[in-house]
């Protein structure tokens, strides 16, 4: 029986272990994690997912700080129109996170950044080439365009002096949206590096709407494969979404996907970003815990647990430190769905908004708990301990797991004693 290392993933002039892990934003994909998985030979990803958020508490930087400080007056006006980023510390924010990230790379593999293109920020082309440009100028390995598909990202840094030495990609979920993009680029004169497939059992944002469930990821694999047959086109595919085993990757890669990319097994790890009472959540989860919604502002369904804070939250829009949400006019539909609610309850100490949620503070308070549909599974890959916490997992014992286990067993690590007081 054939195990994912009897399969090599080729980028440009070189192979890599066929093993991606997903950008998970806020900085649950972390630098950290990232790192381990270049140094095992695999392709990392970090998020520039709220990136001054992120520089702040890594680095102490104070980018927030001072947005906030700028748009103070606006805080209680229910029109954010106003509130934009300051494009210079955008991108020194971006040159932070991504430089000292590529800085500490070791090992064979690669580190790309998750680039979310619905964060549009109050003026969508402009921050999206900044954030870009940035990622590419510090030196990131390869960047995945995710979260909405910019039919003009490429176009935003044909110029760049790296925008044919860098790996650059997209997500898509259907054969169309990659016609579409290829249509797109064509004059560029440049196709994707690699194309991740995400089915409709991938964690967070989907690309399908509420009947996610009639879609299959092989189905849709083997559509796009064919695509690019008639088209003679060799373009690297990886399935992405509720691939939970080896065997499940190899089914796959035997089919002729170039890769996995994987995320929710890496959620229970050391060094993913989640706190450690928030991985806990996710390993006592069971499959009813786990439900799409459309609480996003975005306007795409979301998978998280049903028990997460954000679901119902009214806090007030905290566009004037964040506003990463806010369309090219300036506005969000949680502010438009938080208005409603107070306006309508004037005497109200407390709004509760059920329809929307408020996706940049409860990311960046880890209280939007988005994860894939194999969830619930989490708990048989590790061991229940005598205090009744579940044992957290370290990234390369998962990624080790992914490489070498055959016939859809999970490797058990060896099991930690809880220290008696």
């Amino acid at each position: 029986m054939k195990r994912v290392d009897d399969f090599r993933l080729h980028l440009g002039n070189k192979d890599y272990v066929p093993i991606m892990v997903g950008g998970m934003g806020v900085d649950i994909s972390t630098s950290e994690l990232a790192l381990e998985v270049c140094r095992l030979g695999g392709i990392g990803h970090i998020s520039d997912a709220m990136v001054q958020d992120v520089s702040d508490r890594k680095f102490d930087t104070s980018f927030v700080k001072e947005k906030t400080k700028t748009y103070k007056f606006n805080i209680n006006n229910m029109d954010k129109a106003v509130v934009q980023f300051d494009l210079a510390r955008l991108a020194e924010a971006t040159l932070l996170h991504v430089g000292k990230t590529m800085e500490a790379k070791r090992g064979d593999g690669l580190i790309f950044v998750n680039c979310m293109e619905k964060l549009t920020m109050n003026s969508p082309r402009e921050t999206l080439r900044t954030r870009l440009v940035a990622a590419l100028d510090a030196g990131i390995d390869g960047i995945t365009m995710s979260a909405g598909l910019h039919l003009g990202s490429f176009a935003l840094i044909a110029d760049h002096p790296r925008f044919r030495d860098a790996k650059l990609g997209i997500i898509v979920s259907s054969v169309r949206a990659l016609q579409l993009f290829l249509r797109k680029i064509s004059r560029l004169d440049r196709l994707p590096d690699f194309v991740i497939v995400e089915g409709p059992l991938a964690g967070g944002h989907l690309g399908f709407g509420l009947d996610w469930a009639e879609y299959d990821l092989h189905t849709i694999m083997d559509e796009i494969q064919a695509f690019l047959r008639a088209e003679n086109l060799q373009i690297p595919l990886i399935a992405a979404g509720g691939i939970f085993t080896g065997s499940d990757a190899v089914g796959f890669l035997e089919k002729g996907a170039g890769g996995v990319q994987v995320a929710t097994r890496f959620t229970m790890t050391h060094e993913c970003g989640l706190p450690d009472d928030v991985k806990q959540e996710y390993i006592r989860a069971t499959e009813a815990d786990i439900i799409v919604n459309g609480v996003s502002p975005t306007g795409y369904p979301m998978r998280m647990l049903k028990n997460t804070p954000a679901i119902g939250s009214g806090i007030r829009p905290g566009c004037e430190s964040y506003g990463y949400l806010l369309d090219a006019t300036g506005n969000c539909s949680y502010i438009n769905s938080y208005n409603r609610e107070v306006l309508a309850n004037p005497d109200s100490k407390t709004i509760v908004v059920m329809d929307k949620t408020c996706l940049c503070t409860h990311m960046r308070n880890f209280n939007c708990w988005t994860c894939g549909h194999t969830t619930y599974r989490l708990k048989d890959t590790t061991h229940q301990l005598d205090d009744g916490q579940y044992q957290i997992l370290s990234a390369e014992h998962v990624f080790k797991d992914y490489q070498f286990s055959t016939d859809n067993q999970v490797a058990l690590p060896p099991r930690e004693e809880v220290a008696v007081a």
